[in-house]
């Protein structure tokens, strides 16, 4: 788009010359009364998306000439005038053509994503079916995007689907089990009624079975909620394992100290929401430890994907080290989930699929995983519709080497 403010002595005259060097096509943005006669600002090629831009903007010098006749001072007005913002007519036949623009072009663009998607069904119908297929398993636009542009156009729509599957497991990054196969002090962090506390149970169920009841310790520092303790205490009691309480970063560094001679400490921190102000106290609390502290994200299966994207911004302050998945058997869709691992490149690390301890906690298999969602999926009715498809995808039909 090409704006240019002009100068003339009336309306007839800065339209005039509006006509002459930009065009019938021109778009006159807003007219003004100044010193000498009008001030008059044209458009050329108008596009909405830059004019609103421009708008927003406190300052926008543009560059113009002033057209007065019989002045003799042309130069001089312009260069006064040059770096003035311009002055955006309020006028409601203005305000109802950038408006009608503005449909216009949303009705351009929609009605050329549904011929982009047409043809780019047509000539690729084994890519068009694995982005649709993509997207019912639930990943995101973006993964899918990479996913279709690393595996080309297949000729077989199963082998083409069966080749994603096995390049989407290959690219969830796990952690092999290593908290059970190591020692050292592992805490969990995570949102309010992820399962942590189970978690933890499990974990140490899982290590007293391998190593021994006397190679692993518990330590909660949720002292917000009333009688939050008394859960780990009772699974420490079952267990055969001591459990310490502690409210403050001193009363923390005690507990670790005492419980050195232990193979593995593990660390129930207070669930919080990823908006709680006191999140920042309990990453200093975990940081001022007296030893360093392997953390751990605990992210719930049945949250909707942008809760996941909000907490992992959240608890992403401190160095987690990797994630747990929880609840995974009450799960509708896991592709959300498996497109933040991958994007973040956060290490999965267990999958928690029920309520038994120590049963339903499994090291993370990227295959397992993904033949969880393909199950998931094949449980639901419907796929995503049309409409929704093209609204999403249309960009790689547009881009697309037809």
């Amino acid at each position: 788009m090409k704006i240019k403010r002009y100068f003339a002595p009336d309306m007839r005259q800065a339209i005039r010359l509006v006509r002459e060097e930009q065009g019938p096509d021109a778009v006159i943005l807003s007219n003004r009364s100044v010193e000498g006669g009008v001030e008059l600002v044209a458009a050329i090629d108008y596009d909405e998306a830059v004019l609103e831009e421009a708008m927003a903007a406190e300052e926008r010098p543009l560059r113009s000439r002033s057209y007065t006749e019989g002045s003799t001072n042309t130069e001089t007005q312009t260069a006064k005038r040059a770096d003035q913002p311009i002055e955006w007519t309020q006028d409601p036949s203005i305000i109802d053509m950038r408006r009608e623009i503005h449909e216009l072009r949303g009705l351009l663009e929609n009605q050329l994503a549904h011929l982009a998607y047409a043809d780019f069904n047509r000539r690729h119908p084994c890519s068009a079916d694995l982005i649709r297929r993509l997207d019912d398993l639930g990943l995101k636009p973006a993964h899918c995007e990479s996913l279709i542009s690393q595996l080309g156009d297949a000729r077989d729509k199963d082998s083409a689907w069966d080749l994603a599957l096995g390049h989407l497991a290959e690219q969830i990054p796990v952690t092999n089990d290593d908290i059970l196969s190591k020692r050292g002090v592992v805490a969990l962090v995570g949102s309010t009624g992820v399962g942590k506390t189970t978690t933890i149970a499990k974990l140490a169920a899982r290590y007293a079975l391998r190593h021994g009841q006397r190679n692993v310790a518990l330590v909660t520092t949720d002292s917000y909620r009333i009688g939050a303790h008394e859960q780990l205490v009772t699974y420490g009691r079952i267990l055969g394992v001591p459990v310490q309480v502690a409210s403050s970063t001193e009363e923390l560094q005690s507990a670790v100290k005492s419980l050195m001679d232990r193979r593995l400490v593990l660390i129930d921190t207070a669930g919080m929401s990823q908006r709680d102000l006191r999140l920042s106290e309990q990453f200093a609390t975990l940081a001022d430890a007296g030893t360093a502290v392997q953390t751990y994200l605990v992210l719930s299966a049945t949250n909707q994907d942008a809760v996941h994207d909000e907490v992992f911004k959240a608890f992403s302050q401190t160095d987690l080290r990797g994630c747990i998945l929880t609840k995974a058997d009450e799960a509708t869709s896991l592709g959300g989930l498996i497109s933040l691992l991958v994007e973040k490149n956060l290490p999965l690390a267990y999958v928690a699929n029920g309520q038994r301890v120590p049963e339903d906690l499994h090291p993370a298999r990227g295959q397992e995983l993904v033949n969880r969602a393909v199950e998931l999926l094949a449980r639901r009715e419907t796929g995503t519709n049309r409409e929704t498809l093209i609204h999403k995808f249309g960009r790689i039909a547009a881009d697309a080497h037809l």
